[in-house]
C-alpha cells in the first residue's frame, strides 16, 4: 500500500517536472536566440565595419578567397544573427550560421582544438568563441525557434487563414 502511494507520488511529481520543462522550452529558446543572435549580429557588423582587417586575418589563416569569404562571414553573421533574434526563418538561418561556426572552429581556433584534445578536455572546445553560437544554431535547427518568434506568429496566422 505504501509502495503504491510512493510510486503514484513519483509519477505525478515527474509529470509536473515534464510539464514545467515543456512550458519553459520556448522561453529557453527565446533566451538563446536573443543572446547569441545578438552576439552574431554584433560580430557580423564588426567584421563588415573593419573588412580590411578581416581580409588580412583570413589571408593569414590561408583561407581561400579571403576577400569573398570575409564578406560572406560578415553577411552571414549579421543577417543570420538578426534572423535568430527575430525568430524569422530561423531554421534556415541556423544552417549557414552553424557552418560558419564550424569553419571558424576548424581554422581560426584550430590550434586549441588540434589532435582532438577536446575529447579528453572538453573545456578546450567549450571556451572557444564560436561554440555557443554553434550550439544555439543547432538547437534552433533541431527544435525550431519556439512559440515566441515571428516564425510561430506567421504559422498561426497562416493556419487561421487557410483552415
Amino acid at each position: 500500500m505504501l509502495q503504491g502511494w510512493f510510486f503514484s507520488f513519483c509519477a505525478k511529481f515527474y509529470g509536473l517536472i515534464i510539464t514545467t520543462g515543456s512550458g519553459l522550452q520556448s522561453l529557453f529558446l527565446l533566451y538563446m536566440r536573443l543572446t547569441w543572435g545578438h552576439q552574431a549580429l554584433n560580430a557580423g557588423i564588426g567584421k563588415l565595419s573593419n573588412i580590411t582587417n578581416v581580409i588580412l586575418f583570413f589571408e593569414g589563416l590561408h583561407i581561400p578567397f579571403p576577400h569573398f569569404n570575409a564578406y560572406l562571414v560578415g553577411i552571414v553573421e549579421t543577417f543570420g544573427g538578426a534572423m535568430l533574434m527575430l525568430g524569422l526563418g530561423s531554421r534556415l538561418a541556423a544552417i549557414p550560421l552553424a557552418i560558419t561556426m564550424l569553419v571558424a572552429l576548424s581554422t581560426a581556433h584550430a590550434p586549441d582544438l588540434s589532435e582532438l584534445r577536446f575529447l579528453t578536455d572538453p573545456n578546450l572546445l567549450v571556451r572557444q568563441a564560436p561554440y555557443p553560437l554553434l550550439i544555439t544554431s543547432l538547437l534552433v535547427l533541431v527544435f525550431g525557434p519556439g512559440r515566441v518568434s515571428l516564425d510561430a506568429l506567421i504559422r498561426r496566422w497562416a493556419e487561421r487563414r487557410w483552415y
